[in-house]
């Protein structure tokens, strides 16, 4: 007879199979990530435990008002995120998205801006927040609307300055309380028509990209999530397995 922790075992691995024999038969996959992918390399998540910072919480640095109060407080807070991305190394869940994104018809949204999955050489790749790596003139001046990368860190100066018009510049991300760039979201939209449709590492409470899974659904797509507990799409997908990203994709993908 199985106690719990056997039948667990027995169901997941049953589980990683059934996700393993659709990705591998599926033309169209779709990966949508969230910050349970970095955490392994890393880089600190915006809930949890390491959620705060000099006790602010990111939800009260990362929004227009916040820049608008204390532009230098809120680069304080990015150049800090900055250096500590900068240490940070793809780890063995970003090199399977990667892996997997050479398929044709393999689409990767993202939540996250480290970037670790472009470093890592994820193909079509949707950055719905943006990145934390390029900035943008708070002012929006004609030219410094448009993004421009810099990795320089420290920061040449702080504030760092737009180029164009010499006023503020800002982190090129979306904020808290913004609307994200239409290209980005028709993007993801457009990615929900597929085959299969796996979630990792999201928290699933953050609109549009929590809707997308259901939409793929929606589509007759085959849905799985793979993630350290229990989220509100978890009873919704076809599969949800937990445990570590950086865990569960190599099993995957051996599988595969």
């Amino acid at each position: 007879m199985y106690d719990g922790c056997e039948v667990r075992r027995v169901n997941v691995q049953n589980d990683l199979a059934v996700l393993a024999a659709r990705i591998r038969s599926a033309t169209r996959l779709t990966i949508l990530t969230g910050a349970g992918v970095s955490a392994a390399s890393g880089v600190p998540t915006f809930r949890g435990q390491d959620g705060l910072w000099r006790q602010h919480r990111a939800e009260d640095l990362a929004t227009p008002e916040a820049f608008g109060r204390n532009p230098r407080l809120v680069w304080e807070w990015y150049a800090w995120r900055r250096e500590t991305i900068a240490g940070c190394r793809p780890n063995a869940a970003h090199e399977v998205i990667a892996a997997w994104s050479q398929r044709a018809g393999s689409r990767t949204v993202t939540q996250n801006v480290d970037d670790l999955h472009a470093r890592a050489g994820t193909e079509r790749l949707v950055r719905l927040h943006g990145s934390i790596w390029e900035l943008s003139c708070w002012d929006g001046c004609a030219n410094g609307a448009t993004p421009w990368r810099d990795e320089r860190v420290p920061l040449a100066e702080m504030p760092p300055r737009c180029p164009h018009c010499g006023g503020l510049a800002r982190p090129a991300v979306v904020w808290f309380g913004e609307s994200l760039r239409g290209e980005d979201v028709r993007a993801a939209l457009q990615a929900t028509a597929c085959d299969v449709f796996l979630t990792v590492g999201t928290s699933a409470i953050v609109y549009p990209a929590a809707g997308l899974v259901h939409e793929a659904r929606r589509q007759g797509a085959f849905t799985a999530e793979i993630n350290l507990e229990a989220t509100p799409a978890s009873s919704g997908v076809d599969v949800a397995i937990h445990g570590g990203a950086e865990t569960i994709l190599p099993r995957v993908a051996e599988l595969v």
